[in-house]
């Protein structure tokens, strides 16, 4: 069954690369006591998620700042060595975006919003959403039909649910 809006946000860990190499970052940590917008994507790199998911989020992180926003964190099923990379080519890292792997899927998975799309290669991914919370728990949930769609689950979209 899919995370809804009123939920708890799992405590699982996600990691990202650190000065060291991946570090895990427990998602509670980021969470707790925090306003957080999460969105996700099924692959880095990938058409949509490169050319229109990820700059909506980049266009509007000052408008989510104002609104009192802690932190924007993007999640993929890719690695923490693509999502550094990707972050870097996108200017998502240098606008302030968080860019965070689920590799395990565990999150994803955690809150039912894994598919797999084995003709596209895509497989234990990510369906395509954002949501906003406060204190780890759901506010507002806004989730793709299709993951080549990216109308409720940019920032544009979210934004103006909030």
């Amino acid at each position: 069954m899919a995370i809804s809006t009123g939920d708890t946000l799992p405590d699982v860990n996600l990691i990202r690369l650190g000065a060291d190499g991946p570090e895990a970052v427990s998602l509670s940590s980021l969470t707790k006591g925090r306003k957080v917008v999460i969105f996700a994507v099924p692959g880095a790199y990938t058409p949509t998620c490169h050319s229109a998911h990820v700059p909506s989020f980049i266009r509007t992180k000052g408008d989510f700042d104002a609104k009192g926003v802690d932190e924007i964190i993007c999640v993929s099923v890719n690695d923490p060595f693509v999502m550094k990379a990707w972050g870097e080519a996108t200017g998502a890292t240098e606008a302030g975006l968080t860019m965070l792997s689920d590799a395990g899927s565990e999150f994803t998975k955690a809150i039912g919003m894994d598919f797999d799309a084995p003709p596209a290669g895509l497989i234990a991914r990510s369906k395509r959403y954002a949501m906003y919370a406060e204190d780890g728990v759901v506010k507002v949930l806004q989730a793709e039909e299709s993951p080549g769609q990216c109308e409720v689950s940019g920032g544009e979209a979210l934004l103006a649910s909030l």
